[in-house]
């Protein structure tokens, strides 16, 4: 596991930046008051807060705002308890598959395949909301177990599987880097709520077969979709370039968000020591820097071709969160100047540009740094936004919720 080097000369040391942390998380909980959903799982907000028409509550955006609300009861932020149980009483009503098991990922298309992405996030709610204390939490996440070991885990694969019908034939011929990603964090957090060392486990083997073994000699771009025996489709998509999930080319917030978790895994408890993993969170982290303004303008791009140039250059705010957190771990870890520069960069940026009267979030902007809504409109999700004003303050390991809710308790006495 990587040594930990001081970090006095760290914003997140001085008290003033915490403060300031933790009005914008609350004013991020106030803002999503208004998502409460009669029907079960959570509005879609326009910029100022209020419901989107037409827009049906999804699994993963429920989950997550799900995790963020145990984040807030453990912080004692009014409002949270709120979401918190409306949200684990979607992911156990409304969103539930009573017949063949797991979970919708849409409610109004019941028959539409079931998403190892989406399921996953259930994992990272059920674990938070664990942590959190909630009644419903622990059976929700022995159910979200059940699902991950019988029906989404390859063990021969030491990875993921992607898709399936919802009665979990059919399953989709495709790999993706994406669900093992979210994977990872997920397994990160059942090990640390569970105490069992094979989830962590799990998440090393993932982290080793995508990043160790395709990103690496991939210059640090990491290639997003596979066969099914693991070969790289590098033109995946290539007609598609803003696809929300599966768009062509490389996501330079995936490489940030990976560098979080390898660098969680580096801290992990239950595994032994993995040198790769802290000099590849740093390699990811800077090459997609590397990055920054790659098309001229200010910011980071949505993706690049695989010689680094730029293909979609939206700017969403997901990516500059994820650089947050990845520099702030790194600079934890080997406590070089460089990435705190950064960090009070991408905060510097973030306000400027991405953080609202409000507190809440402008999701995507052009590369004039102009708000527009071509991938994701209004403000659907508080995941990443919520990541970035919570994880640069708390340890590596555990994982989030669960370091906040020790924090919580105060010293022993």
């Amino acid at each position: 596991m990587g040594g930990v080097t001081s970090t006095a000369a760290s914003w997140t040391d001085l008290a003033s930046h915490r403060a300031w942390l933790d009005r914008q998380f609350a004013a991020l909980i106030r803002f999503n008051r208004n998502a409460i959903r009669d029907g079960g799982g959570f509005h879609w907000l326009d910029v100022d807060g209020r419901p989107l028409p037409d827009r049906q509550p999804l699994l993963f955006l429920t989950a997550r705002m799900t995790h963020v609300a145990a984040i807030g009861v453990l912080r004692g932020i009014p409002g949270s308890g709120a979401l918190l149980d409306h949200g684990l009483t979607s992911l156990t009503g409304v969103f539930a598959d009573d017949v063949h098991g797991g979970w919708f990922s849409d409610p109004s298309r019941p028959e539409a395949r079931k998403s190892t992405y989406d399921q996953v996030h259930v994992g990272l709610a059920a674990a938070s909301a664990t942590a959190a204390g909630h009644p419903d939490a622990r059976a929700l996440l022995g159910q979200v177990i059940e699902v991950i070991d019988t029906r989404l885990y390859a063990a021969d694969e030491n990875a993921l599987r992607e898709s399936f019908a919802r009665d979990w034939s059919e399953e989709e011929s495709y790999r993706g880097a994406n669900a093992n990603m979210h994977g990872t964090e997920t397994f990160l957090a059942i090990g640390d709520v569970t105490g069992e060392s094979r989830w962590h486990e799990r998440g090393l083997a993932m982290a080793g077969r995508i990043i160790d073994t395709h990103a690496r000699p991939n210059e640090w771009l990491i290639p997003e979709h596979f066969t099914v025996d693991w070969t790289p489709l590098p033109d995946h998509n290539r007609e598609d370039p803003n696809h929300p999930f599966r768009p062509y080319g490389a996501t330079l917030g995936h490489s940030l968000e990976w560098s979080r978790f390898l660098l969680a895994l580096d801290a992990s408890p239950h595994l032994p020591a993995t040198p790769w993993l802290v000099r590849a969170a740093a390699a990811l982290t800077d090459r997609a820097l590397g990055l920054w303004a790659a098309d001229g303008h200010e910011g980071l791009v949505y993706t690049v071709d695989w010689a680094g140039h730029p293909v979609a250059t939206s700017r969403l705010h997901w990516p500059v969160c994820e650089g947050i957190q990845a520099t702030a771990a790194l600079y934890r870890v080997t406590g070089d100047k460089h990435w705190e520069q950064w960090y009070r960069r991408l905060w510097d940026h973030a306000e400027r540009h991405f953080i609202d009267d409000s507190g809440a979030w402008v999701n995507e902007l052009d590369p004039d740094l102009v708000a527009k809504s071509d991938i994701w409109p209004g403000r659907p999700d508080v995941y990443h936004s919520a990541g970035a004003l919570v994880v640069p303050t708390v340890p590596l390991s555990p994982f989030v919720t669960l370091a906040v809710a020790e924090a919580a308790q105060g010293p022993r006495r």
